[in-house]
């Protein structure tokens, strides 16, 4: 597991680690039931406040990325999984609306790039 953090970049360092590790848990790099640092290790290794460290776990968590299992700590999830494909089927969904709705290609990518800005 590798994080790192450009302290010139206009992204919140709690937002570097938790796109760095979802990045990580979907390209498999990080496997169903890896075990993640501490919030305290991690945070010490990467120099920040530890609040920065669990803020990114929380969200990772909340997407269901991670699990926290108490004191045994926070490992990759496997609904992960289950996200990419309900994710999939949702894509595969609207590509067959806006082929019916006679929308284009590029119309439909402006419109999911306008969605997902607005988030």
């Amino acid at each position: 597991m590798t994080v790192s953090l450009d302290d010139n970049s206009p992204v919140p360092p709690y937002e570097q680690v938790r796109s760095s590790l979802a990045r990580q848990i979907s390209d498999r790099t990080l496997p169903v039931g890896t075990k993640l640092p501490t919030v305290r290790k991690l945070a010490a290794d990467l120099g920040i406040a530890p609040n920065t460290i669990a803020r990114a776990y929380r969200e990772l968590e909340e997407a269901g990325l991670i699990e926290t299992r108490g004191r045994a700590g926070s490992f990759v999830g496997a609904s992960g999984d289950e996200s990419k494909q309900r994710a999939r089927q949702a894509a595969a969904d609207y590509a067959s609306i806006t082929r019916k709705l006679g929308i284009g290609h590029a119309e439909a990518l402006a419109i999911v790039a306008a969605a997902l800005e607005s988030q």
